[in-house]
């Protein structure tokens, strides 16, 4: 892990630029001496982001501040997709997993990584599922990241995890940040989101002490593996 945390969206931004860039030279620099031998140009590849955290914990509005701040910035940059999520239909419904749904074995992680390979090269359209609140699962080629887009930014909780195939996804990203929520804010959070998609208060708090921070447990220690740390509580100092 390196560098100050992360605390504000013009930090987040200035973040993803300065990867982007560095990645970017990186990859063109390498890839010039195959084009000219081959006679053709590179093929520009993306740059891929990843925000880790706990259940609740912002993970993904601090994803959408940095794409939204980098195609404000002229970068054009997409937020696809919740990593892992399984399909429409598919576990942990099927599996009898609904009263563990968010552990890491819940999570399509081989497919997931499939897609990030996808999603490396600017060279065709992918169509990247989309995961919906409320309805709980993921809707298949709902976001399109066509040739023009630059950055793809990707959250999830199992980012960082060391259960395989995860450290290859890892290894798939440029960078990975970690959104690091204080406690009482990511569980007054995560409450208010069970209540807002259907649960009863009573319901949401339980869930939200018993699945959720077993969850978050093994989340939080996946924190040192992170490059660089987003600070939640000086992003969202009102919230």
């Amino acid at each position: 892990m390196t560098g100050t945390p992360l605390g504000s969206v013009d930090d987040l931004v200035a973040r993803a630029l300065a990867v982007h860039a560095r990645t970017q030279e990186a990859r063109l620099g390498s890839s010039a001496g195959l084009a000219s031998a081959v006679g053709s140009a590179p093929t520009p590849v993306r740059t891929l982001i990843g925000v880790a955290g706990e259940p609740g914990g912002g993970g993904s509005a601090a994803a959408a501040s940095g794409g939204e701040g980098l195609t404000r910035g002229g970068v054009r940059a997409v937020v696809a997709p919740r990593a892992g999520s399984p399909p429409a239909g598919a576990p942990p419904a099927r599996l009898d997993r609904l009263d563990r749904k968010g552990a890491v074995d819940t999570f399509d992680a081989d497919g997931y990584l499939a897609l990030l390979h996808r999603l490396r090269s600017r060279a065709t359209t992918v169509w990247a599922p989309e995961y919906v609140r409320g309805v709980e699962e993921s809707i298949g080629g709902a976001v399109e990241v066509d040739p023009s887009v630059e950055v793809v930014v990707s959250e999830g909780n199992y980012l960082l995890a060391e259960l395989a195939p995860w450290p290859e996804v890892r290894s798939a990203f440029d960078e990975v940040w970690f959104v690091d929520t204080p406690a009482e804010q990511r569980h007054r959070w995560l409450v208010a989101r069970h209540v807002r998609f259907g649960m009863t208060p009573e319901a949401a708090e339980d869930w939200a002490a018993g699945p959720d921070e077993a969850n978050a447990r093994l989340v939080r220690a996946t924190r040192a593996r992170a490059d660089v740390v987003v600070d939640a509580g000086r992003l969202w100092p009102d919230a």
